[in-house]
């Protein structure tokens, strides 16, 4: 069984992106390629902040969607605590 992952990336203007992949680093390199999402394509380059291994596809999306309704903010916060 393949594990998925929730990520976090701040892109070249400094916003956050939230997203989910199988394999986390082709999906970092597709989103620097301008092959990923709509929303980075205009933001690149992209740098993971943050990732978190979960066992299927169904919990990546519950925690993605979790994660997205936080503030940049809270974000923010959440990436200076995970950080250390």
């Amino acid at each position: 069984m393949k594990s998925w992952y929730v990520y976090i990336v701040k892109c070249a203007d400094e916003t956050l992106y939230t997203g989910v992949a199988v394999d986390l680093a082709k999906r970092i390199k597709t989103h620097n390629e301008g092959k990923g999402a709509k929303y980075t394509r205009a933001r690149l380059p992209v740098k993971l902040q943050w990732s978190e291994k979960l066992e299927n596809e169904s919990l990546a999306k519950k925690r993605e969607a979790e994660i997205k309704k936080w503030s940049r903010k809270a974000k923010l916060n959440f990436l200076k605590t995970e950080s250390k």
